[in-house]
């Protein structure tokens, strides 16, 4: 189903032009210190949510301190892929890419960020209705299996892809 349309030997230098828009620095030590304490605090998870989509902070705003840290905790603890990502789910204003952000950054395991960018970037349209399980389960395995063959991490191989798609897509979605 995926297909690498960045060149292979270049997954570096798109990697890099990544840092000409966006500064992931915040995030990186939000998500840090996340896997620290093992949840992320109400104010973490708003900024998590504000660097994917600056458009959810009001639903964001909808959670209490005690429920963002619950649904954390058990997104972190939890050794089941699903339920990792869907539980993330349950917090007002987040769906896949904001889950998929939260355990790019905060979890322990390698997951990549679920973004239009990145299908582009690997031969597909984004999803006309909305993501699934079967598909975030596969864009996972075919991801890090990518990453390992050209011996990059998850972050450099997301980076790459939306630079990539930055650069060379027309529009969103096309």
């Amino acid at each position: 189903m995926f297909k690498l349309k960045v060149p292979a030997k270049a997954i570096q230098l798109w990697a890099e032009r990544y840092g000409e828009h966006y500064d992931d620095r915040e995030v990186e030590a939000i998500g840090k210190a996340a896997r620290v304490a093992g949840y992320l605090t109400g104010d973490q998870f708003r900024r998590i949510a504000k660097w994917k989509t600056p458009r959810s902070q009001p639903q964001c705003l909808q959670n209490s301190e005690a429920y963002v840290r619950q649904v954390t905790r058990s997104a972190l603890d939890a050794t089941e892929p699903r339920f990792k990502i869907e539980v993330l789910r349950l917090l007002d204003g987040v769906d896949w890419p904001t889950a998929s952000v939260m355990l790019h950054f905060c979890d322990a395991e390698r997951w990549p960020i679920i973004d239009y960018r990145a299908f582009w970037s690997l031969g597909q349209p984004a999803p006309a209705g909305s993501y699934s399980f079967a598909l975030w389960d596969e864009y996972t395995t075919f991801a890090r299996r990518l990453a390992d063959e050209l011996e990059v991490s998850i972050r450099t191989l997301d980076r790459a892809l939306w630079a990539y798609s930055k650069a060379n897509q027309r529009s969103p979605g096309a």
